[in-house]
C-alpha cells in the first residue's frame, strides 16, 4: 500500500528507547546533542519578531522565487560576507531541506545519484530517498585535519550522477571547503555536467579564524552551483521557516536552471508572506543572535579542549567551524554500548559516531550549543565515564 520511498527502518534504536525510559522516570538528562538554538539560553531581542506583524503581510503576492525585496536582502547578506550574487539569482525556500528537494527535482530523474559526504549529518539518505534519488557517499579523510577525497569523488561518479553535495563547514566534522578542493570539484563537475550543491548553513561559525577557506561555492564559474543558507542556523531562528539558494555558473546553464526552477517553485509557493516582508529587518536585527551563537560555540569548544587535555583517553578532532565537535575515544567497547553507559549512568546524551557514518569506531559527537554550565557539567561526566571504561 505504501511507497517504497518510505521503506526506512522506523523502529526506535536502543539509545532512543533508553532516553524514553529516563523521560518516563522523570530523570533529568543533560543533552549534549542539542541543536535547537531557541533552547540554548540565548538572549533574543525582545522586538525581533515585530516586523512579522505588519499589515503588508495581509496582502498575498505569490512570486515563485519570493518577493524581490526579500531576495535583495539575501543578496545583501551575501555581500556582507564578501560574495557577489545578483538578487535575480536568489530563490527563497521554506527551509534548506526543501531546497534540497527542489534541487533534486530540478536535476534528477528517479534512480539518479547524488554524491554526498561521509561522515555527515544523517539527513541526506532521507531527503534523497523521498525524491527517489540514490545518495552515493564519498569520504572526508582525517589526517590531523579534514579533507575532501576528490579522487574518491571522481571514482564514485557514474553515468547516473547528477550532483555533488558539499557541506562547508561540514556537520559534524567542522571542516570548511578549501580553495584547491573547490577548484578541483568545479573542474570535475564542469567536465562531467554535474551540479555542485554547497550547503553553507553553518558558514558564519568560524572556530579557526586564520584558516584559509572558501567563502562559498559561488566563488567559481566553471560548474552550475547552488549555495544554500537560511534563518535556522544563520540567525538561530528555525521556527520562522525561511531558507534560500543562490545560483552561479556558466550563464547559459544558470538561465536554464532558473527557468526550470521557477516552475518547480511556482508549483509549491511554500514561503509565507510575513517572513519575506520581515526578512530585511530580521537579517539586520538578528545579527546579535548570530554573534551570541558564535561566542557560545567558541567558548564551549575551548572548554572541551581544556577538559579533554587532562584525559589521555579522549582526543578532540580538529574542527574549523560549525557548532559540533567530534571526540575520539578508546574502542574498548562499541560506540552504542558506550553512549548507553553515558546516558544511563551519567544522565548525559551524546551521539555515537556511527550515526554520522564514521568509517570506524570509536567516536562521539557533541553539540557546542548548550549553556556553559550545562556543557561543562556534562562534559566532565562524559570524560569521567570514558576514563572509567578505558
Amino acid at each position: 500500500m505504501f511507497s517504497s520511498r518510505l521503506s526506512f527502518d522506523l523502529r526506535p534504536n536502543r539509545l532512543t528507547a533508553a532516553l524514553a525510559r529516563l523521560g518516563e522516570a522523570r530523570v533529568p538528562v543533560d543533552d549534549l546533542t542539542e541543536s535547537n538554538p531557541t533552547r540554548a539560553g540565548l538572549a533574543y531581542p525582545a522586538r525581533l519578531l515585530d516586523a512579522l506583524g505588519g499589515r503588508a503581510g495581509l496582502e498575498y503576492d505569490p512570486q515563485p522565487f519570493g518577493l524581490m525585496a526579500a531576495r535583495e536582502a539575501v543578496a545583501g547578506d551575501y555581500r556582507r560576507r564578501g560574495i557577489q550574487v545578483p538578487r535575480e539569482r536568489v530563490a527563497l525556500t521554506a527551509s534548506t531541506s526543501e531546497a534540497y528537494s527542489l534541487l533534486f527535482k530540478l536535476l534528477c530523474d528517479p534512480g539518479d545519484e547524488v554524491l554526498v559526504p561521509v561522515p555527515s549529518y544523517p539527513l541526506f539518505e532521507h531527503l534523497a530517498g523521498l525524491d527517489a534519488v540514490a545518495p552515493r557517499p564519498y569520504r572526508l579523510e582525517y589526517h590531523g585535519s579534514w579533507a575532501v577525497d576528490v579522487d574518491g569523488i571522481r571514482r564514485a561518479t557514474t553515468d547516473r550522477t547528477r550532483a555533488v553535495v558539499v557541506v562547508s563547514p561540514n556537520n559534524p566534522t567542522g571542516s570548511y571547503l578549501k580553495r584547491a578542493e573547490l577548484d578541483a570539484l568545479a573542474a570535475h563537475c564542469g567536465e562531467r555536467g554535474l551540479a555542485l550543491i554547497g550547503d553553507e548553513v553553518f558558514a558564519e561559525y568560524v572556530l579557526e579564524a586564520d584558516l584559509p577557506r572558501t567563502a562559498s561555492v559561488l566563488g567559481q564559474r566553471q560548474a552550475l552551483a547552488f549555495s544554500l543558507g537560511g534563518l535556522s542556523k544563520g540567525l538561530g531562528l528555525p521556527q520562522l521557516k525561511l531558507g534560500w539558494m543562490a545560483v552561479t555558473g556558466p550563464d547559459d546553464l544558470v538561465r536554464q536552471a532558473l527557468e526550470r526552477l521557477e516552475l518547480v517553485c511556482d508549483t509549491y509557493l511554500s514561503v509565507a508572506t510575513p517572513v519575506q516582508i520581515a526578512l530585511p529587518s530580521l537579517l539586520g536585527d538578528g545579527a546579535i543572535v548570530r554573534t551570541q551563537i558564535r561566542e557560545r560555540v567558541a567558548r564551549n569548544h575551548q572548554a572541551l579542549a581544556e577538559a579533554a587535555a587532562g584525559c589521555p583517553a579522549v582526543g578532540v578532532l580538529r574542527a574549523e567551524g560549525g557548532w559540533h565537535a567530534v571526540l575520539r575515544v578508546p574502542a574498548m567497547q562499541s560506540e552504542e554500548s558506550l553512549v548507553l553507559q553515558i546516558l544511563e549512568k551519567e544522565h548525559v546524551l551524546v551521539h555515537p559516531g556511527y550515526f554520522y557514518d564514521f568509517p570506524s569506531e570509536a567516536f562521539l559527537v557533541v553539540s557546542l550549543l548548550p549553556r556553559p554550565d550545562v556543557f561543562d557539567r556534562a562534559v566532565s561526566r562524559v570524560i569521567a565515564r570514558i576514563e572509567a571504561a578505558a
